[in-house]
């Protein structure tokens, strides 16, 4: 995803060019909604989250600043407004069942989706500052620099978040007895 590719992307957007706006939709969309998904864990949710994400994108163009690449521009609105929708929701919700890939076996399959939904559950559990960076860092693999652009804190507040965040995860995972495993 190179920056000046965006740039030239948004500059065709801003003059009215559909074509680029669906590159910019087809090249970010995946990337929103897996953020969004692992802020909220629930895919209703996630896919409204993408998609007021790139209305609020499109609706500002204009305050674009191409300095900072564009990625970490639509993920800070995904994040944000994932974030109020937790504020406003106040409560959290069950997860969704995982569907089975045909390739395992039932047991593995179903060890697989149990410790997967027992880590996302950990995942819901942190703090919303504490599930954003392990979002940003391992789920969409995000550099300490760009978690920091992304979020608008300094990198040394990344690295201690995501400090936190790992080992509050760690200790959560060994209560559930997923070590090892």
């Amino acid at each position: 995803m190179s920056k000046d590719r965006d740039t030239a992307l948004i500059s065709d957007c801003r003059k009215g060019d559909r074509n680029a706006l669906e590159t910019l939709v087809r090249r970010y969309e995946r990337p929103v909604y897996n953020a969004a998904y692992r802020m909220l864990g629930n895919p209703d949710d996630a896919a409204d989250i993408t998609q007021i994400a790139f209305l609020k994108v499109f609706e500002n163009l204009d305050r674009y600043n191409p300095k900072f690449k564009f990625f970490s521009w639509i993920y800070r609105i995904a994040v944000n407004e994932s974030i109020n929708l937790l504020k406003r929701r106040g409560n959290q919700e069950p997860l969704d069942d995982r569907q089975a890939s045909s390739l395992r076996g039932p047991e593995a399959l179903a060890e697989a989706g149990r410790v997967c939904d027992c880590v996302q559950g950990v995942l819901m559990e942190l703090q919303e500052e504490h599930r954003a960076v392990i979002v940003l860092r391992h789920f969409t693999e995000c550099s300490y620099h760009e978690i920091a652009e992304i979020l608008q804190i300094p990198e040394k507040t990344v690295k201690s978040r995501l400090y936190t965040a790992r080992q509050i995860m760690k200790e959560k995972i060994n209560a559930l007895g997923l070590v090892g495993k």
